[in-house]
């Protein structure tokens, strides 16, 4: 009984009910796209069903959080997001990367690359030049390279989910055809060693002298949606080195991850970033 009664107390608060209500929101974007049922919630939180559930009316009804009465389970609501959008410190993809990439560039002396995914494709958001010069698959900045090709691309690739990786590389294999070691064995394989250990570094053969590292960049539902990578000459990428250079690229994609505006058009509709003369 005394419980109870402090528990009512307690969540007269209105200090005490603006936490928990965080709290709910933590804990429904920890369960990401799939959403969480009403006790999941009061069970990762610690809270009585009837607690939990009165505070997601109210979230419901501000459209912070959404209900779907078939699944039976609450996702973050749009609203949320597009407060998100309003911050301030909510730049474009490609604001928020550019120092990223200028300061990779001159502490690795390599061309880093910051790409994009356009459907099939990856696109070249933005480069860095290094002290060194490579050939690489997108070229310039608005330049185009299938998923898959390129270590930027084929990081993109790797973390997609299942099927959406297999209608990737069902479209694009009859376009590889005579790109070398191109193939669907290739692809299966530098996929699989990707997600394994995190980073992409498959030699294709196809630009020789010329080796790469790949990272995704995921947005904040856990999608892979862009890539960091650097182009560098062979000679440089050894085995010791590549430890480094790995780490401190996922340091930088994980910072740019925690940045990403939700509805920023480079993660939509990159060529629109380019202007008219993006390459389609």
């Amino acid at each position: 009984m005394c419980v109870a009664q402090n528990e009512g107390v307690e969540e007269q608060s209105p200090k005490t009910s603006l936490q928990r209500g965080l709290a709910i929101l933590r804990a429904v974007a920890g369960h990401g796209a799939d959403g969480a049922r009403l006790s999941d919630i009061a069970r990762d939180l610690g809270m009585t069903p009837p607690t939990t559930h009165r505070l997601l009316k109210v979230l419901v009804a501000d459209r912070m959080v959404d209900y779907d009465g078939t699944s039976k389970r609450y996702r973050l609501g749009l609203d949320l997001f597009v407060m998100a959008a309003q911050a301030g410190a909510c730049g474009s993809l490609r604001d928020i990367s550019r120092p990223i990439l200028l300061r990779l560039s001159a502490t690795l002396r390599d061309t880093v690359f910051l790409l994009v995914r356009s459907g099939f494709d990856a696109v070249c958001l933005d480069r860095a030049d290094g002290p060194f010069p490579i050939s690489s698959f997108t070229g310039d900045v608005g330049g185009r390279v299938m998923l898959g090709v390129g270590q930027g691309s084929l990081a993109i690739l790797s973390h997609l989910p299942e099927e959406e990786q297999q209608e990737v590389i069902r479209f694009n294999l009859p376009r590889m055809q005579g790109m070398g070691l191109l193939d669907e064995v290739y692809l299966h394989t530098a996929i699989a060693r990707t997600r394994r250990q995190g980073f992409a570094n498959q030699p294709s053969g196809m630009l020789p002298g010329v080796s790469g590292v790949g990272v995704p960049i995921f947005d904040h539902q856990g999608r892979a949606v862009a890539a960091l990578s650097i182009g560098t000459l062979t000679e440089r990428l050894t085995e010791e080195r590549l430890g480094v250079v790995v780490s401190i690229l996922q340091r930088e994609a994980a910072s740019i991850s925690r940045q990403i505006n939700p509805f920023d058009k480079a993660l939509t509709r990159p060529a629109t970033t380019f202007g008219s003369q993006a390459p389609q």
